[in-house]
C-alpha cells in the first residue's frame, strides 16, 4: 500500500488529484471545530470534559461518530454526513417501491442524475429534522446528559430566533458537506462521501485510545489496541473473500467477424451490503431512546416506558439488547441483499448476450442458482456483521464509557474505515495501471 502512494505521488497527475483531496478534507476538518453561532463553545467544552469517561448514553452517539465528535460540540458540521446517507438509502430502497424511480435507474446517466437531485433534496429536508432535534435535547440538556446546564448553558440565548439561526447553519453545513464529497468524487481520490466519513471516524480513534490510556492503564490500553487488530485483520479478511461464480460468452458470427467465445466470472461478495446492516439495526434500536427522550416527564420522574427503554435497550452491555442488536443486523443483510441483488435481472442480462453458466441453462435455473448461492454467501456474511458489531459490546468495562459506539474499535467504526481504505488503494493501483501499463513483458 505504501509503494503505491509512493508511485501516485511521483505521478503529476495523481498528485495533483490526491493534494486536492487532502485539503478538502482539511475545510471538512476545520468545519467540524468551528462552532455554531449563539453555541457557548466553552460551556460546551467543559461539558465534554465533564462527561468524559462516564457512561454518556448519548441518543446521537452513531451521528457523534460519523461526525467525528462534531455532534457533541454543536459546530457547523455538526450532523456531519448522516443526513446524505439515510437520504441515499431511502432513494435506494424507493427504487424498488415507486416505478418511476425505477425506470430513471434504467435510464443510464441521466436517470441516475435526477435521482440524485432527489438525494439532495432529501438530505436537506433530513438535515432541517435532525438539527431541530439536536437543538431540542440540547436546550432540554438532554444532549450531554451528565452535564448540569444550568451552570453551564449550552445555549445561552435559547430564543425562538436564535434556535432558528443554529438549524438553518447546521443545515447549510450538511449542504456543504455534500458538495465537498461530490468535489472529491470528480476531481480527487475515491468516493468523497466514504472519504469524509473516513476522516471523521479516524479523528475519534487518538481522543478516544487517548481516554483509555488515561483512565484505565497502559495494560488495558494494550489489550485493547491488540484485540482492534485482530479485529481488523478479520474484517479485511472477509471484507476480500467473494465467489467466483464461472461465465462462459457464447461465440457469434456478425458479418465476417466472430465475436465472443470469452470466459470471465461473476464475483460475490461475502459481504454483499457492506455496512448498511449495521447502520440500520443502530439506527432502530435508537428509536425508542430518542422518543422516550422526547416525551419525558415535565415533572423529571422516569416512566415505565422510559424504566424499560433504559434497562433494556439503552444499556448495551444487556443481553437483550445484544441479541435484539445481532438479529436486526442478520434480517436487514438479507433484506438489504434482496434489493440490491435481483438474480432475474442478471440472468436475463447474461441471456441477452448469450452469456451462460456452465452447467446451468440460461433463464429461470440460472437466476435460480444466483439466488441459491447468494443465499448461502449472505448467512456467513450477516453472521459476520454481527459478530464483529457486538464483540465491542463485551469490552465495555475496558472503555470505562457505556456504549461501543465510542469503543476505539467498534464495529462500525472498523467495517467503514477498513471498507473505504482497501476501496481507495484500489482505485489508486487502477489509476496508476492506466498510466504506467508495463505490460507482459519487462
Amino acid at each position: 500500500m505504501l509503494s503505491a502512494f509512493r508511485s501516485a505521488l511521483a505521478t503529476p497527475d495523481l498528485r495533483r488529484k490526491i493534494l486536492f483531496t487532502l485539503g478538502i478534507l482539511v475545510l471538512f476538518r476545520l468545519g467540524q471545530t468551528l462552532p455554531s453561532p449563539g453555541v457557548s463553545y466553552k460551556n460546551v467544552q467543559e461539558c465534554i470534559r465533564l462527561i468524559e469517561g462516564s457512561a454518556n448514553q448519548s441518543v446521537y452517539s452513531l451521528i457523534n461518530l460519523l461526525s467525528g465528535g462534531a455532534l457533541l460540540q454543536l459546530s457547523v458540521f455538526a450532523l456531519g454526513i448522516m443526513p446524505y446517507i439515510t437520504a441515499s438509502i431511502i432513494v435506494q430502497l424507493l427504487t424498488v417501491v415507486i416505478p418511476r424511480f425505477e425506470q430513471l435507474k434504467k435510464e443510464g446517466q441521466s436517470g441516475q442524475n435526477k435521482l440524485t437531485q432527489y438525494t439532495r433534496y432529501l438530505t436537506v429536508a433530513l438535515a432541517v429534522l435532525q438539527s431541530t432535534g439536536v437543538m431540542a435535547l440540547a436546550v432540554r440538556g438532554q444532549l450531554l446528559r451528565n452535564c448540569d446546564t444550568t451552570t453551564y448553558p449550552i445555549v445561552p440565548d435559547s430564543s425562538v430566533f436564535n434556535l432558528v439561526v443554529i438549524v438553518i447553519t447546521m443545515t447549510a453545513g450538511t449542504a456543504i458537506i455534500m458538495w465537498f464529497g461530490e468535489l472529491i468524487t470528480e476531481r480527487g481520490i475515491g468516493n468523497g462521501m466514504s472519504l469524509l466519513m473516513f476522516t471523521s471516524i479516524a479523528a475519534r480513534l487518538v481522543p478516544e485510545g487517548g481516554n483509555i490510556l488515561r483512565t484505565q492503564g497502559g495494560l488495558v490500553f494494550a489489550v485493547v489496541c491488540a484485540f482492534g487488530l485482530a479485529i481488523i485483520a478479520s474484517v479485511i479478511f472477509m471484507e476480500q473473500g467473494q465467489r467466483r461464480i464461472p461465465v462462459q460468452y457464447a461465440k457469434r458470427m456478425i458479418g465476417r467477424r466472430m465475436y465472443g467465445g470469452t470466459s470471465t466470472y461473476l464475483p460475490l461478495k461475502v459481504n454483499q451490503s457492506g455496512v448498511i446492516p449495521v447502520i440500520f439495526a443502530s439506527s432502530l434500536l435508537y428509536l425508542p431512546q430518542l422518543i422516550s427522550q422526547l416525551a419525558a416527564s415535565p415533572t423529571g420522574e422516569p416512566s415505565t416506558w422510559k424504566r424499560l427503554v433504559d434497562t433494556y435497550l439503552v444499556d448495551q452491555s444487556s443481553w437483550v439488547h445484544i441479541s435484539l442488536y445481532f438479529l436486526l443486523i442478520i434480517f436487514f443483510a438479507y433484506f438489504y441483499v434482496a434489493i440490491t441483488f435481483n438474480p432475474d435481472e442478471r440472468a436475463d442480462e447474461m441471456k441477452k448476450f448469450g452469456g451462460f453458466i456452465p452447467g446451468i441453462r440460461p433463464g429461470r435455473p440460472t437466476s435460480e442458482y444466483l439466488g441459491f448461492v447468494l443465499n448461502r454467501l449472505t448467512l456467513p456474511g450477516s453472521l459476520y456483521l454481527g459478530i464483529i458489531a457486538i464483540l465491542p459490546n463485551f469490552f465495555l468495562d475496558m472503555t470505562g464509557q457505556g456504549q461501543n459506539q465510542n469503543f476505539p474499535f467498534g464495529g462500525t467504526a472498523v467495517l467503514i474505515m477498513v471498507g473505504v481504505g482497501l476501496d481507495t488503494v484500489k482505485q489508486i493501483e487502477s489509476q496508476l495501471m492506466q498510466r504506467n501499463y508495463e505490460g507482459f513483458l519487462r
